[in-house]
């Protein structure tokens, strides 16, 4: 089975490194004209010529801007619109594991995080489904964490950043799927991204890169690490026609790590 976006305009926050820019690649690959949201401006540069690479046949946009102010993230969602088109697939991906000893955690904490994770999701999906909801067609992939499930100790702010998160999906898919509006969430586990990568170089741990990713992969049921392009493919499925029976699920793509379904 082919998956394709042809025709359809996607959305991307956190979409210049890792996850976001392997669901950018993979959808752009499959037809979609893709506006990708990030901080770092020579990054997201990188990622436009990834993208039109990939389809040089359609627009892209790589947009430079902070998800956590709303005056910004309404401009991103307009300058996506202008150069794209209006947005058929959102993916809100933005967000970093912040966690700490709860005792730790300030309230300035606290409300960056819910301000990068969940405000910034609430926005963008106000500004995104009025468009969908017209044309009777949309998709919104919500990125989250197996913890919004099981959360450990000294996992917040994210682990509870993320389980509201789940809770917007289920809320949202209940109240737009007779609009033809799909709302889903993704719960990732332990995937190879850039952000292991930057551990490792924090933690020195005298092995190589490689070495460090397969023994934290022992730890996991399928016996290793997964990596940015399987979950790609997971949300390239969950913005297709063919997930056209699928709302309000949090799939945990984490071979198997998280204890709860």
């Amino acid at each position: 089975m082919e998956l394709r976006l042809d025709g359809r305009t996607a959305l991307i926050t956190g979409g210049s490194r890792g996850l976001g820019r392997a669901m950018a690649e993979t959808f752009a690959a499959a037809g979609a004209a893709v506006a990708v949201v990030a901080r770092d401006q020579a990054v997201l540069d990188a990622t436009l010529a990834a993208l039109r690479d990939a389809n040089p046949d359609v627009a892209h946009a790589a947009i430079s801007a902070d998800v956590r102010v709303a005056e910004e993230l309404s401009r991103a969602h307009a300058e996506a619109v202008a150069t794209c088109g209006p947005v058929d697939i959102l993916v809100n991906n933005s967000g970093t594991s912040h966690a700490k000893p709860f005792l730790d955690i300030t309230d300035d904490d606290w409300h960056d995080d819910l301000d990068l994770k969940l405000f910034s999701a609430i926005r963008l999906c106000r500004l995104c489904i009025p468009h969908m909801r017209s044309q009777g067609w949309g998709r919104i992939i919500n990125s989250l964490n197996a913890e919004a499930k099981a959360p450990r100790a000294q996992t917040c702010p994210t682990s509870a950043t993320r389980a509201a998160g789940m809770a917007m999906t289920k809320a949202l898919a209940s109240e737009f799927a007779a609009d033809g509006v799909l709302v889903n969430a993704l719960n990732t586990g332990l995937l190879v991204t850039h952000q292991w990568r930057a551990r490792w170089e924090r933690m020195q741990p005298g092995e190589t890169f490689e070495e460090f990713t397969a023994a934290v992969g022992e730890r996991i049921p399928i016996g290793r690490m997964g990596d940015a392009q399987e979950f790609a493919n997971l949300a390239l499925f969950l913005a297709s026609d063919a997930a056209s029976y699928l709302t309000g699920a949090a799939i945990n793509i984490d071979g198997g790590l998280c204890p709860v379904v």
